[in-house]
């Protein structure tokens, strides 16, 4: 097989189906592009749930006199009023987690305790309540809550370390409702909603890649025809002359690839560009948003070559589909 031959001929169709090439290859680089950028947001995402679930602690907070008082003073309120002449009794078991008092001494030890003692724990920092009171001034010391705050209000808690944060259902389990432990906050709470909104709209990348690569597909086999429809004379002949079914295809399915190839190499621009102008320059968002730990070009360069070969390959592979019905001589 002569390769100038199939080179003009390539050329030839791209030629006289400009258009519609022009469409197939904005199609396929859209849709790539889509495919593409969902890759990176799923590294995107592992990177972000390694790094941020690395540094998520299980705190358990502990009752204060305060939160002690306010709890005994909720519970002895007068349920309803009685019968005359009959005293309101309180309300047996309100509910309130520190209607018990303050926690104990010997309660924060027998907590600590076993806190230590769990397998699932890699370590335990108890903070008072000074050092609280001390950390929010440093953080929020300028608001104009932080000056009616004072250090008696702040909590004593213990900060757990989990092997593995996913996990931090356990502790809320072992140590939600029990006496001198006010509570039990878990920040997986708020990263998980984050990770589930994101993988949400990775989903919805992924539906729009789909409906665009569908496109692509269909232009791809209308290109297919009209070309080989506008060529039936000449594949005709060859037919006549002995050429093979494979000889006359190799054309049409090479102008469908170079297209795609084409297209996929704007892919890989945009995915490129994307890297960085919105992430390295440009917006900057790397600079801009130092608690997002962003992916970096390894892993942009990593899925440019499967761009490139789903680029090459699928168009090929439609139109090979598509000229086993139209190219019938």
């Amino acid at each position: 097989m002569r390769a100038q031959f199939v080179m003009s001929e390539i050329g030839v169709g791209l030629r006289r189906n400009l258009t519609m090439t022009f469409a197939v290859i904005i199609s396929v680089a859209l849709s790539l592009a889509l495919f593409g950028g969902s890759l990176l947001m799923r590294d995107q995402v592992s990177a972000m749930k390694g790094y941020w679930y690395d540094k998520v602690n299980v705190t358990v907070y502990l009752c204060t006199k305060n939160d002690a008082a306010l709890d005994s003073a909720a519970g002895n309120a007068p349920a309803a009023a009685g019968a005359p002449g009959t005293a309101a009794a309180p309300a047996a078991g309100n509910g309130k987690p520190c209607s018990k008092g303050a926690a104990t001494p010997e309660q924060k030890q027998g907590i600590e305790r076993e806190l230590k003692k769990m397998d699932l724990v890699q370590n335990v920092m108890y903070e008072s309540s000074d050092e609280a009171y001390k950390h929010y001034k440093e953080r929020f010391g300028h608001t104009a809550l932080a000056s009616v705050v004072t250090a008696d209000q702040m909590p004593d808690s213990f900060r757990v370390k989990l092997k593995n944060p996913e996990k931090y259902e356990v502790i809320t389990s072992a140590f939600a409702g029990r006496d001198g432990v006010q509570s039990v906050a878990d920040q997986s709470m708020e990263l998980d909603n984050l990770f589930a909104l994101l993988g949400t709209l990775n989903w919805a990348a992924l539906g729009i890649m789909m409906i665009m690569l569908i496109v692509a597909l269909l232009l791809i086999v209308n290109t297919v025809r009209v070309s080989a429809f506008s060529r039936r004379r000449e594949t005709g002949i060859m037919r006549l002359v002995g050429a093979s079914g494979f000889y006359i295809q190799v054309p049409f399915i090479m102008e469908a690839a170079v297209a795609g190839l084409i297209g996929a190499g704007f892919a890989c621009g945009m995915l490129g560009a994307g890297q960085y102008f919105v992430i390295d320059h440009g917006i900057a968002l790397r600079e801009k948003l130092q608690l997002i730990n962003f992916i970096g070009w390894d892993a942009v360069l990593a899925k440019l070559p499967l761009v490139l070969v789903i680029g090459l390959l699928m168009p090929s592979l439609a139109a090979f589909v598509a000229l086993r019905k139209y190219l019938r001589v």
